[in-house]
């Protein structure tokens, strides 16, 4: 399968070629020297259709690995060892994700020329989803609930991991700017620091359209947000970052993936993040077809609570909270894409139909429809 017509999956929701040129076996020979344990690659097996890095199921003499390759402009080696601390105390606490395998030197983060590389064991379980669009609704209600459980068993897991915050805005799923007393204000402290992002800006009136965008949601929420008890989050709970052991409806939650967007945050924003992410159609939004799934939402909630309560004063501001989630992931993308990448087109994407999109949809009445449907999930 190393097809050098390998497609990754648009923000469209079509097939694009992807950001970066996919894994090659000669690649990949050359870093797993460095893993003697796992012996010599013989093939690659299944390349990820995930834009945003590189990767693929590798094949070796005594094992089956997981490699992705990111560019050092979007995680440099300490970068991606915030993620591996983290996923690290989690393995530790019980739960059931891979381990990010060390190097004969002792590193899980392997810098080589403009490259950075992981290297984890293959998941447990079957990747039921893994062709699955980040932004496709899951279609399982049992499936949710289980997702919803297992979410909150990690937030369980994470209660007592402590470390700084992501030393990078890029492609990391963070929560200051809606924290913040003044998001405006924020953002304009944090620029200096982010020249891409300022670049991109200088043609935009962002300050105007953050007022339309975070109004009302933000003064309802950020008193009660700035309340709440601090925990690294996932930052990507949809169902393509989860192994299963079949495909029924009793299937049991076999491995948790991709902490790349991982941060510190509260625990009400990553159960806001994995409903926007499986409980509304945000590409068929142009289509007529009903975007939202309250059944989808409540059962992730419903499962949520089975393992850590949820009273009707979370569930209040989990609804506010959820037409502002996406608004710092959607300006590190912007940055992403203007910055790195180079695709003025993809940033323009990602800053309206993403950034004003999401939000401006939650005063539609399917978007209010949703949001009254988890309020009243008590």
């Amino acid at each position: 399968m190393n097809d050098p017509l390998h497609l990754a999956h648009g923000l469209a929701g079509d097939n694009t070629p992807p950001d970066w040129p996919p894994l090659a076996i000669v690649e990949v020979e050359a870093l797993l020297r460095s893993y003697p344990p796992l012996g010599a690659p013989t093939g690659i097996a299944w390349h990820s259709p995930r834009p945003l890095s590189a990767a693929c199921l590798v094949e070796t003499a005594h094992a089956t690995v997981f490699v992705k390759r990111h560019h050092r402009r979007v995680r440099s080696a300490a970068t991606l060892a915030e993620e591996h601390r983290f996923i690290a105390h989690l393995r530790d606490r019980g739960m059931p994700l891979p381990a990010v395998l060390r190097d004969a030197h002792g590193q899980t983060a392997v810098a080589s020329g403009d490259w950075v590389y992981e290297v984890h064991e293959q998941a447990a379980g079957i990747d039921l989803y893994r062709e699955a669009i980040s932004w496709e609704p899951l279609p399982d209600l049992d499936h949710a609930h289980t997702a919803g459980r297992m979410l909150a068993t990690l937030h369980d897991a994470a209660a007592d991991y402590r470390a700084p915050q992501r030393d990078t805005h890029i492609l990391v799923a963070r929560s200051e700017l809606i924290a913040a007393p003044d998001p405006v204000a924020a953002l304009r402290a944090q620029l200096p620091q982010r020249a891409g992002l300022a670049d991109y800006l200088r043609a935009r009136d962002w300050p105007r359209d953050f007022a339309e965008l975070l109004a009302p949601w933000h003064a309802a929420a950020q008193p009660r947000l700035a309340q709440q008890a601090p925990l690294w989050t996932h930052g990507d709970w949809h169902v393509s970052n989860l192994c299963w052991s079949g495909g029924g409806s009793d299937a049991r939650i076999s491995a948790v993936l991709d902490f790349g967007l991982a941060a510190a945050n509260v625990a009400l924003f990553d159960l806001a993040t994995a409903i926007e992410r499986n409980a509304i159609a945000w590409l068929a939004l142009d289509s007529g077809l009903d975007a939202a799934h309250p059944d989808i939402a409540c059962a992730l909630i419903e499962g949520y609570r089975r393992q850590r309560p949820l009273g009707a004063t979370e569930l209040h501001l989990l609804a506010d909270l959820l037409p502002l989630v996406h608004v710092d992931f959607a300006l590190s993308e912007v940055e992403y894409f203007h910055a790195i990448t180079h695709s003025r087109a993809n940033a323009d994407v990602a800053y309206d139909t993403f950034l004003r999109g999401h939000a401006a949809w939650f005063h539609t009445s399917a978007g209010q429809a949703l949001l009254q449907a988890i309020r009243a999930a008590g």
